[in-house]
């Protein structure tokens, strides 16, 4: 099926009648702002829903292993911080 532009503002507009498209005709649109591309519209299919949410985890710890990373990186302190914050309950 071809994909259909749509804009930003008739998107918003008509949100309900195109959403309808893509789930029970299996429409797909490139939504445009300002006239450029940002982002496609594309149904969702059967177990979906599941692999979706598994990437999403996944992408969450490759994050937050970013961030520990980072922070590793930078620690100065002979403590460790989890030391840190069990001190600071004291």
């Amino acid at each position: 099926m071809k994909l259909t532009t749509i804009g930003v503002r008739e998107l918003r507009d008509g949100a309900t009648q195109v959403l309808r498209s893509v789930r029970e005709e299996g429409a797909r649109y490139v939504v445009t702002v300002h006239g450029k591309p940002a982002a496609v519209l594309i149904p969702v299919p059967e177990g979906a829903e599941a692999m979706a949410e598994e990437a999403w985890e996944e992408e969450w710890q490759r994050e937050l292993e970013a961030l520990r990373r980072e922070i590793d990186a930078g620690w100065i302190s002979e403590k460790s911080a989890v030391e840190l914050v069990a001190e600071g309950r004291r």
